[in-house]
């Protein structure tokens, strides 16, 4: 794999201090990713909707300082420095360092904030290490004129995917393919790419709500969930299973079959859960009111005769997914039966997004 396309070869020196804001959104899987080897290389390529309501704003001010050994940041999210946040950020920066050695000439001091709850069940470190990625192209950008735009949302879903390999897929949108397929054109286990061909438009504008039935932490890492993938009796087939329904729905998009995307993405998302519940330990992210959910979205999908569909992430909200035209009827359901399984009633509304923004 060539990463050696990300190592810069000219910096100038002229950069004293420079300050860059990037908007990245948070993204939910169809096709997901639950297994890796090392560094963050998936073990089957997934798909996911970019989301756009649900998003990252973060600013990075860089201030030249002497060269030294060591990466020096602050790190303050939604107004207040977050101590226990630095470590995964130290972590990131030790991954890219290599490709970004500039990071050991600046004092840099990160203001992050969300657009949701933090540990509500979000992506936040999709979102949140895309866009410190971004910033870091911008900072690269500066250093190097000669740099394009299609090299710089490469490498900075490059960078994010060290960090977050989900985070890979928050750079660009609608719809980002994450992991080298034979029948993807121009995919990569390094970085996620758009989509590349052309959508039904049944897809585009597709809406998302979250419906946030546990906002606590979760009991296991997504982290220590890939890990117990190593020695799964069922890790192998799974990959293959995962990389042979990115063929169907690449398939699907294009052709505008709504019924046989619900029948996918359900089943992938109920894929995902079986993986853990039959890994050594076991364990189960999914709470009672989870499964409440998906049999009210089953029973309103057959009353209705609705493309309604549901996506879980590693945790137990519910991501209800349904095309634009059937907008005002479900946002209805969900208001008046589905969010009295919410914690506290609290969902939200989202839809697809185009990436990152320079804020």
């Amino acid at each position: 794999m060539n990463t050696a396309q990300f190592i810069p070869k000219i910096l100038s020196e002229k950069i004293e201090k420079a300050s860059f804001t990037w908007q990245t959104p948070s993204n939910i899987a169809l096709v997901k990713y639950w297994g890796k080897s090392n560094p963050q290389i998936p073990k089957n390529a997934s798909i996911s909707f970019t989301l756009n309501n649900c998003h990252t704003i973060t600013t990075i001010e860089f201030v030249k300082k002497k060269t030294t050994k060591e990466v020096a940041f602050d790190l303050f999210f939604e107004g207040r420095e977050k101590e226990e946040f630095k470590p995964k950020i130290a972590e990131f920066f030790k991954r890219v360092q290599e490709y970004c050695p500039y990071i050991f000439d600046y004092k840099m001091t990160i203001n992050s904030e969300n657009s949701f709850p933090h540990s509500s069940g979000i992506a936040s470190s999709a979102s949140g290490l895309s866009a410190i990625a971004m910033c870091l192209m911008n900072l690269e950008q500066e250093l190097n004129s000669d740099l394009t735009q299609e090299f710089i949302n490469q490498k900075a879903s490059f960078l994010a995917r060290l960090g977050s390999g989900s985070a890979s897929r928050s750079i660009e949108g609608p719809l980002v393919v994450w992991g080298n397929h034979p029948e993807i054109e121009g995919s990569s286990d390094l970085f996620g790419i758009q989509f590349p061909y052309k959508v039904h438009t049944i897809f585009e504008n597709y809406q998302d709500a979250i419906l946030l039935v546990d906002k606590g932490e979760k009991q296991v890492s997504s982290t220590v969930g890939h890990n117990l993938m190593y020695n799964h009796p069922y890790a192998a087939n799974r990959f293959q299973q995962a990389n042979e329904n990115l063929t169907k729905i690449s398939k699907i998009l294009q052709q505008g079959n709504v019924k046989d995307f619900i029948n996918l993405v359900e089943s992938e998302a109920l894929t995902l859960h079986a993986m853990m519940l039959t890994s050594n330990p076991y364990f189960i992210l999914m709470k009672p009111n989870t499964l409440e959910i998906i049999n009210k979205i089953w029973e309103y999908r057959a009353a209705k005769d609705s493309n309604i569909c549901f996506t879980l992430d590693a945790g137990a909200n519910v991501h209800v997914l349904y095309p634009a035209n059937e907008k005002e009827a479900v946002n209805h359901f969900i208001e008046n039966e589905l969010a009295n399984y919410c914690q506290k009633k609290q969902y939200i509304y989202d839809s697809v997004g185009f990436g990152a923004k320079k804020a």
